[in-house]
């Protein structure tokens, strides 16, 4: 390897990746394009049939269903989950008594599989047999809500058990940023007479703004993932109304079996969250600029 130059060096480590990606990520999403155009069922040839299974989604109210499922999980997790889990990683920052098995705790969440977090939480929030409505029971509430299984509260109830696994992941990164902080810059701030609140506020957070910008990506991309726990929790139901989009995907792709259509779900929410997370990275840099 000695009389290999730098560049030839640099391929080699970069090929083996790139042939993974190109092979696990980018052919995928050609394949799915290219079928989402065809009328394919799964076996035989396929026939071009153009924008017809698009046509067939944007036409379908359990699509519109599950987009609105999908949005109202995303906007929880972006106005919850972020301020939430920041607000934690400066708790855990301070050195107290514990502090590391708390970390600990609060992370555990989020190293079980989604599967197995769905079924912890359907003990939990079961409407006939959950420990939340007992406790409302107890309590000596007549009529305890429908947390899963009924029309109005699925989303919400996805939305807080994701808020819940996902709390730990995100985190964790914000308590690394923080001990990437100069500690110079908030002795110069205390030194000036800043109290805590305003440390975070006019110093803190405008320095994580590239932390910011990666969790609320990432927690982005997760939402318009969510499967296992819509599959454990409510199964999509009650006659699809707790459906987000890649369990509905799943349903028209595996379960009837449309490949056609299930193609073009996939086309779609590739897009969606494309476009949700370029457009919120693009609204954060025209606010730095502004800010500048």
């Amino acid at each position: 390897m000695v009389w290999l130059s730098a560049r030839w060096k640099l391929l080699i480590m970069v090929v083996p990746t790139l042939a993974f990606f190109t092979i696990f990520v980018v052919y995928p999403v050609f394949y799915s394009l290219y079928y989402s155009l065809t009328d394919f069922i799964g076996f035989g040839t396929a026939q071009f049939v153009g924008l017809a299974n698009y046509s067939t989604l944007f036409t379908d109210p359990l699509f519109w269903t599950s987009l609105r499922n999908t949005a109202i999980i995303l906007v929880m997790s972006v106005l919850v989950l972020i301020p939430l889990s920041f607000l934690l990683a400066i708790l855990m920052r301070r050195q107290f008594r514990g502090a590391r098995i708390l970390r600990a705790l609060v992370f555990a969440p989020g190293i079980i599989a989604p599967i197995l977090v769905g079924l912890i939480w359907v003990f939990i929030l079961d409407p006939k047999f959950g420990l939340v409505n007992a406790l409302l029971s107890a309590a000596g509430v007549a009529s305890p809500p429908i947390w899963i299984g009924g029309s109005a509260l699925g989303p919400i109830s996805i939305a807080i058990v994701f808020i819940w696994s996902t709390l730990g992941f995100a985190m964790t990164i914000f308590y690394a940023g923080l001990q990437l902080l100069p500690p110079d810059v908030m002795e110069a701030s205390a030194l000036d007479g800043a109290s805590r609140f305003q440390q975070t506020r006019y110093v803190t957070i405008p320095m994580m703004r590239e932390t910011f910008a990666i969790t609320t990506v990432l927690v982005i991309t997760n939402v318009f993932k969510i499967f296992e726990l819509v599959y454990q929790l409510t199964g999509g139901g009650p006659i699809h109304k707790s459906e987000t989009l890649v369990s509905y995907m799943y349903f028209i792709t595996f379960t009837s079996q449309q490949y056609g259509p299930g193609m073009a779900f996939a086309v779609i929410i590739t897009i969606l969250g494309a476009i949700v997370s370029v457009g919120y990275l693009f609204l954060l840099r025209g606010r730095r600029g502004v800010n500048a």
